[in-house]
Parts: C-alpha cells; sequence; structure tokens
C-alpha cells in the first residue's frame, strides 16, 4: 500500500482498551491531531470478552481511566458488562471518536521519515505511533507431547464460557495464575472431579499490597522489557490474593495443586512418576502474550524476543510507543502510561519528526 494514499495524522493509536484509551483522552486534553483504530465490535477493550461468571467483584483491580470515575457499579454484575459500559460512556464523554472494527495490519517505514500504518479501513501516515494492542488476541497454548492424541476437549481461558459447561466432567486446570484459581473454584462446584496442574509452585501472598510491594513488581517486570526480553504480567510477580474464596479452596483441596504432567494420553494426563489422570477436558490457563505481530516490519525486536522499552519508548525508533506493554500491563500502570506517551510524543513533534527512519539499534548483549 502507498504512503501516497495515506490520510495523515500527527499520531495514531491501535487498540481502545484503558491504555488506548488513557492515551487518546491526553492527547485530546493536547490538542494533538489523532485517529484511535480498534478492531473489537464495541467498547470495552478485552474485558467485553470476558466469561459472564467473572463478576465486577472478582475482578482482580480496576482503576478508572482519567478524568471520569467508575462509581456505583453493582458488584455482581458481569464484568463485560459493567467495564464494556464504563468504557462506551467514557468515550463518548470526551469525544473520543474511536474507529470500529479496524485490524490494522502493518506498521512500516513510510515517506518522509513518517510511519505507514496499515489497515482494513485504509492507510495513515503517522509521526508517531502509540501502540496499545494489548495480549488478548494472542492467547499462549503450551505444547507437551501427546496434545494432538487427546480425546476430549481443550480449550484456552480466552475461549472460557463460564463453569455451566463443564457440569459432570473430568476437568484438568493449567496455569498458576488468578484466571486458573478463578476458573477451578468456579468449575469444581458443578464438575465430577478437578486436578490443578502448574509448572511451578504457586504463591499465595497474605496480607495487604501496598504502594511499596507494587513499585516492587513493577519493577522487575519493568527490568525485563529494559532488557529487551519479553514481559511478564504484573500479576505473575504479585502473588496470589489469599481471599476468602482462595482460603476455602485450600481448605476443601480444590486448590491441592500438582506438578506439570509430562505428557497428554488419548484419555488424559501422565506423569514421568507413573500416575495418571482421567480428563474430558483440558483447560489451559496459561496466560496471553503481547500482540505486536503488526510492528514486525520496523523490526523492533531485540535478540531476547522482546522489544527493548525505555519508558514507553521502543529503544530502536522514538517514534514508537507501547502502553499497556510489560510493566504498565495494569489498569493503574496503563492510565500512567497514556499520560507519559503523551508527553514524549509532544517532544517529539515540538522537535520535528525524523527525516529519514532511525538507524538500526545495536543488539543487545
Amino acid at each position: 500500500m502507498s504512503g501516497l494514499d495515506a490520510i495523515d495524522v500527527d499520531v495514531v493509536v491501535v487498540g481502545a482498551g484503558q491504555a488506548g484509551l488513557s492515551g487518546a483522552y491526553h492527547l485530546a486534553r493536547a490538542g494533538i491531531d489523532h485517529v484511535v483504530l480498534d478492531h473489537s465490535p464495541r467498547p470495552g477493550g478485552a474485558w467485553q470478552f470476558r466469561w459472564p461468571s467473572l463478576t465486577y467483584g472478582k475482578v482482580h483491580g480496576m482503576h478508572s481511566l482519567p478524568g471520569m470515575e467508575l462509581t456505583g457499579a453493582d458488584p455482581l454484575r458481569p464484568s463485560a458488562e459493567v467495564i464494556g459500559g464504563y468504557f462506551a460512556a467514557y468515550e463518548e464523554h470526551f469525544g473520543l471518536h474511536v474507529r470500529r472494527p479496524v485490524d490494522v495490519t502493518a506498521v512500516r517505514e513510510g515517506p518522509a521519515g513518517r510511519l505507514l500504518v496499515e489497515s482494513t479501513a485504509g492507510a495513515w501516515s503517522a509521526r508517531a505511533l502509540i501502540n496499545a494492542t494489548g495480549t488478548w488476541d494472542r492467547p499462549f497454548w503450551p505444547r507437551y507431547p501427546g496434545q494432538e492424541l487427546f480425546r476430549g476437549r481443550q480449550l484456552h481461558t480466552a475461549n472460557y464460557p463460564g463453569p455451566q459447561e463443564f457440569a459432570g466432567a473430568r476437568v484438568v486446570v493449567v496455569g498458576g495464575g488468578t484466571s486458573a484459581v478463578q476458573h477451578l473454584l468456579e468449575v469444581a462446584e458443578v464438575a465430577a472431579r478437578t486436578t490443578w496442574v502448574t509448572r511451578r509452585p504457586p504463591v499465595f501472598r497474605d496480607g495487604g499490597f501496598g504502594e511499596a510491594e507494587g513499585r516492587a513488581a513493577v519493577a522487575l517486570v519493568e527490568e525485563r522489557v529494559r532488557r529487551g526480553l519479553p514481559p511478564q504480567s504484573v500479576v505473575s510477580v504479585t502473588g496470589l490474593p489469599l481471599n476468602e474464596a482462595v482460603r476455602a479452596g485450600l481448605a476443601s483441596g480444590v486448590l491441592d495443586r500438582r506438578p506439570m504432567f509430562e505428557r497428554l494420553t488419548t484419555t488424559g494426563a501422565a506423569w514421568a512418576d507413573g500416575r495418571r489422570v482421567e480428563a474430558d477436558v483440558i483447560l489451559w490457563a496459561t496466560g496471553f502474550r503481547a500482540a505486536i505481530d503488526h510492528l514486525a516490519p520496523l523490526r523492533l525486536r531485540e535478540p531476547g524476543g522482546g522489544i527493548r522499552v525505555e519508558g514507553t519508548r521502543a529503544v530502536r525508533d522514538e517514534r514508537v510507543h507501547l502502553v499497556g506493554y510489560g510493566p504498565s500491563a495494569s489498569t493503574v500502570g496503563a492510565n500512567r502510561a497514556g499520560a507519559a506517551a503523551t508527553r514524549a510524543v509532544r517532544r517529539l513533534l515540538a522537535a520535528g519528526a525524523p527525516l529519514e527512519a532511525p538507524a538500526p539499534a545495536r543488539s543487545a548483549r
């Protein structure tokens, strides 16, 4: 697609979840010409795809978007409805004019030092990009021997329908995060049997999680992206909250964890020591990876597999900012990243966009 056919704009924001809307809010306040492209069918970011049994009261931390609080939400309503409605109201209130559904297919070098953003709705020529595509579109499926032989059902958290479809079934839940625990506690109420397996022993966090603990957790994730490694989620380094429901699950044996199986068989899972578990369903609660394939033409990845980021800026290209990536992959982090990216973009625009592509950065050692 030729850059001559593209619409000129100062900034393209890709994604309209928490991070993208925060970026759009701050860009609008700064008077910066921008467009927001979102591939989802309606407002709500990844929240709109969450399973119905994840009510707002069960959400693992949700911070309001900048400039408009989320108040008075019914904790018993599905989080998809509550947060989807809130995001829709937010877009309307601030006149953010998100274009959807639009799939961004590639971001590449354009004419005169600009970025060419190609999409299913046409192309934009931008001086800067705020990428807020999150992870929901890239569920991670680990590979284990025998996976293709298993005759039962395999599904991922991204397609989890709620507990009702597992009534009377023997279910193996794989994963050590909060989604795995939530699935287990729900499914165990209707399933014939549940088995929990994780690669590493789960770490439960008893007591409060204050500002100091939060900073320490974010710092661990931040260090990875500074080194150009694929980011871990902030939640993965905070541990599992030991709330009343989790305590009950531990006491009942539902959260009695087993080490990772060696392979799958036609009828279940098998361990190296000879143990076997028969199963009807394998539920992979194994997380997600950053959805950044559309940035591949810019060659931003480091040898370690991730994009090296300082603040929100991609080290290999100062025109590209990643929000909701690595240390900002939380609702409060996404808010702050949207503001930080806008400040950096303002400086870039004030200095003038580069007239030619940046020189390739040296590989990380």
